[in-house]
């Protein structure tokens, strides 16, 4: 920093204003808010969001660019009782990373009473001692006041009980984008003085192909969610520029594989005479071209990778 033990009362407007960055993540039960609260902080889609649990696989990272600071997000997948082999590895991603974070957020949905499930994730917090806890309240938009202040009590009863000292309780709302900028304001002071770990234009340092790739999953999983809750992997096996393409006009060409289970489940991605997979084709290509900014041509063929959820070798090749 060089000698500055000359301190006159001048020097308090200092351009050498202190720089912040350090990572965040958010844990919660499933649809406890999180990835739309990550999308709103971050101002863009980032992590996928979905109305059924575990669709958060990867790590997806989204980045808060502010003057004073950068807040990294490090989207955890749901801490959750493990059934299979895949349950025991998500678990462990999601300790080590808690362990790793300068901050973490526990989302509490203000529309639902606390629950086993938000116990469990908080009696696992309790044990992470140094990493400050902020009790986020989501979904404040749909209870009214009361009801609002009779949660924001039950989580500090929460905290008390387990020993977890809650750095901060707040209310928000990522849907009417209420009191979210003010999440950022309280997060930042918690993280260590640093330059920017991102250049300015990142938003996630997730690789494109990942992130492509749960766009995909997010259009396939729609509407057929009861039918298959999550057998569905995507795994996108190439993104080449186009030949011979003028600059002006770039495409860019995805070639995708969307894995099942079981080959019963063939007929219900597929659809009536493929009506089915077309329009998961057209839906995420919206979304992915809106992603990296340039025109897609989307290539998807599905395949049986029997049973790759308790499949040690078939969960490595398709990246977990």
């Amino acid at each position: 920093m060089g000698a500055m033990s000359d301190r006159s009362p001048s020097s308090q407007s200092a351009p050498e204003a202190t720089h912040r960055a350090g990572f965040a993540c958010f844990v919660g039960r499933p649809n406890a808010g999180k990835s739309t609260l990550t999308n709103a902080l971050v101002g863009t889609k980032v992590a996928i969001t979905s109305n059924r649990p575990q669709t958060t696989r990867h790590t997806v990272r989204g980045i808060v660019h502010r003057p004073d600071a950068q807040l990294v997000l490090v989207d955890t997948p749901g801490l959750h009782k493990p059934r299979t082999l895949l349950g025991e590895r998500l678990n462990d991603v999601v300790r080590t990373t808690w362990a790793e974070v300068d901050v973490i957020g526990f989302c509490l949905p203000a529309d639902q009473k606390l629950g086993p499930g938000d116990r469990f994730i908080a009696t696992e917090l309790a044990g992470i001692k140094k990493t400050p806890k902020v009790a986020v309240v989501t979904k404040t938009d749909l209870v009214d006041s009361k009801q609002l202040a009779e949660q924001l009590i039950a989580i500090d009863r929460l905290g008390k009980e387990l020993g977890i000292e809650w750095a901060e309780i707040i209310p928000v709302s990522a849907v009417g984008d209420r009191q979210v900028g003010l999440l950022a304001d309280l997060l930042v002071p918690m993280l260590p003085e640093s330059p920017a770990l991102y250049p300015e234009g990142d938003l996630t340092d997730e690789p494109e192909q990942v992130m492509v790739g749960e766009l995909i999953r997010e259009a396939a999983l729609e509407g057929v969610r009861d039918e298959l809750p999550h057998s569905i992997a995507v795994v996108v096996e190439e993104m080449l520029p186009r030949e011979g393409r003028p600059e002006n006009k770039p495409l860019l060409d995805i070639h995708a594989n969307v894995y099942i289970e079981r080959p019963s489940q063939k007929g219900i991605i597929i659809g009536p005479k493929g009506a089915r997979l077309k329009e998961v084709g057209v839906k995420s290509r919206k979304h992915i071209e809106a992603l990296l900014g340039t025109p897609v041509f989307l290539d998807l063929h599905v395949k049986v990778a029997k049973d790759w959820q308790r499949d040690p070798k078939q969960l490595r090749k398709l990246g977990f």
